[in-house]
């Protein structure tokens, strides 16, 4: 395949949508030497990168366990969901992730994260085979505001990747691809809406000025990228695969059936996407 990226947007469970589409790429055999992924796109990505056909799919049922996500941990630990139950103990102990195999896979896959401090995204390369690493770069990419407290890593502290950058098509270009795979979470002509509570959110972050000022002008920038995304595919240059009707699952939904119903109703939605998607693969 031509020089063609990944891109993948976050969304919570919602990304169950990006798992479906992933296993069935996996089943085709399409894969790409260069992905980037923000928040659950990054987290369901691994195991596409891995090559671990539907391991987002076995793992499902686990997120109804209370160590998963639940307001007890909200209450005892400060976050909604528990990193390392979800990001190293999951992984290395009930459904094992194969951390060799993402070393050695010929994707190489970009996260993205909010620096705190800055209000900026960062763009990390995530390789080799260290489960902690794994662990502290999906924590931090997926810490949303309010669920999560700040996430330290290299020295460094980090909240969800969305923040800054919801979906990094432009950074993919950056990086050198000639064109791109976008999937999206959201059904074409959503539009984010300003942020609700903004005297909360300042008094919540007090500490983090610039980031906060990226959270007010989160709704603006996500929607002046769906305009560029809009220019990019009549020029060809990007691929748009996104949920023809609205998601049935909230970001935080931790019921695995309505995940699973979610999951293979994405699947079945990209059977239909395949054949324009392989012919805009086989474009010049």
């Amino acid at each position: 395949m031509d020089n063609v990226g990944l891109v993948l947007e976050g969304g919570g469970f919602r990304g169950i949508y990006t798992a479906a589409m992933l296993d069935v790429f996996h089943r085709e055999d399409l894969f790409f030497n260069y992905a980037i992924g923000v928040s659950a796109g990054a987290a369901y990505g691994v195991s596409y990168v891995a090559r671990q056909y539907q391991r987002n799919l076995a793992v499902n049922p686990y997120v109804a366990d209370k160590r998963y996500c639940s307001v007890q941990n909200l209450i005892k630990k400060g976050n909604f969901f528990d990193w390392d139950f979800v990001y190293h103990y999951i992984p290395t102990q009930i459904i094992p992730f194969d951390y060799e195999s993402f070393a050695r896979s010929k994707t190489r896959m970009k996260v993205v994260i909010t620096n705190c401090h800055t209000g900026n995204a960062e763009y990390v390369d995530l390789n080799g085979n260290d489960p902690k690493v794994f662990r502290d770069l999906l924590a931090a990419t997926s810490s949303l505001p309010f669920l999560s407290k700040v996430c330290e890593f290299r020295g460094q502290l980090y909240m969800d990747g969305g923040i800054a950058d919801s979906i990094p098509v432009m950074q993919a270009f950056r990086d050198g691809v000639d064109r791109a795979v976008v999937i999206l979470t959201r059904e074409k002509g959503y539009q984010k809406k300003p942020i609700k509570g903004k005297l909360l959110l300042k008094t919540f972050y007090r500490k983090y000025p610039k980031m906060v000022e990226a959270m007010v002008n989160r709704w603006k920038v996500y929607n002046r990228t769906l305009e560029e995304l809009e220019r990019l595919e009549q020029e060809g240059k990007v691929f748009i695969i996104r949920p023809s009707l609205p998601i049935s699952v909230s970001r935080i939904e931790n019921n695995p059936e309505a995940l699973e119903r979610a999951y293979y109703a994405a699947e079945r939605e990209a059977e239909t996407v395949l054949p324009e998607l392989k012919r805009w693969l086989a474009s010049k």
